[in-house]
């Protein structure tokens, strides 16, 4: 650790009002993380965010599901029973 030598007293001040200002940005961030935790952990969230992810995932796939369901939609008409 560098140790600082300070030439004068308004120095030592100044050098301590950064670092009272960087504590108080540093104590501010950590509030609003905390407020953010909670808010998206709360119930309304966790159900919002597991339904659009589902959504999202069938939107996405949704060409391969109809490629995978197609033959067997084929195949129950041409199997079906007539009559």
């Amino acid at each position: 650790m560098n140790v600082k030598k300070y030439a004068s007293y308004a120095e030592i001040e100044n050098e301590l009002e950064i670092l009272k200002l960087q504590k108080e940005i540093s104590y501010q961030k950590l509030i609003l993380s905390l407020q953010q935790t909670k808010q998206s952990l709360s119930p309304q969230n966790v159900v919002s965010n597991l339904l659009s992810s589902y959504t999202d995932y069938f939107a996405n796939n949704y060409s391969k599901l109809l490629q995978m369901a197609i033959p067997y939609v084929i195949g129950g008409f041409i199997n079906k029973k007539r009559g």
